[in-house]
């Protein structure tokens, strides 16, 4: 903001019913849709590149991923492709597997999931409930650790 549209808030009798809108940030929208041949990829890539403050897209057909770069709200571009293209759309479920504690704990890990990723625990209570590990699990690998040899006397 520049100096100008500080001191135009300060003076701002409105109240907050001011005509202008929000500013909307530029933001980088991760889609999951599957794509299985290049009609499909065009088809997604045209159904998003015509939208209002779209600046950029990228499609992956090989992990079912469009990216769109823009000022635009993610929730519109989800429903937006869900409705031009016909076909089931998410946002991007996925995050590198070294970012989640326990990569392979049941509901995390997801045989669909692209090489190196895993499904985020930590957006889905029930999902981060099961990736927690136990104290029993936590004092099993302890003992048996590397960093602590002292810990069991069969190593």
């Amino acid at each position: 903001m520049g100096a100008l549209d500080h001191v135009s808030h300060l003076f701002d009798c409105s109240h907050g019913h001011s005509k202008l809108k929000k500013r909307r940030q530029l933001q980088t929208v991760e889609i999951k849709v599957k794509m299985d041949c290049e009609g499909c990829e065009r088809k997604v890539r045209r159904a998003v590149e015509g939208m209002k403050g779209v600046t950029q897209v990228d499609v992956e057909p090989k992990h079912h991923k469009l990216t769109v770069v823009g000022y635009v709200d993610p929730a519109k571009v989800v429903s937006r492709v869900a409705h031009r293209t016909g076909k089931k759309a998410e946002l991007w479920p996925y995050v590198p597997y070294d970012v989640v504690a326990h990569p392979y704990a049941p509901g995390v890990y997801d045989k669909k999931a692209p090489p190196g990723y895993v499904r985020n625990a930590y957006e889905d209570p029930q999902i981060s409930r099961l990736a927690r590990a136990s104290s029993t699990e936590v004092r099993y690998t302890t003992a048996f650790s590397d960093e602590n040899p002292a810990a069991c006397a069969i190593m």
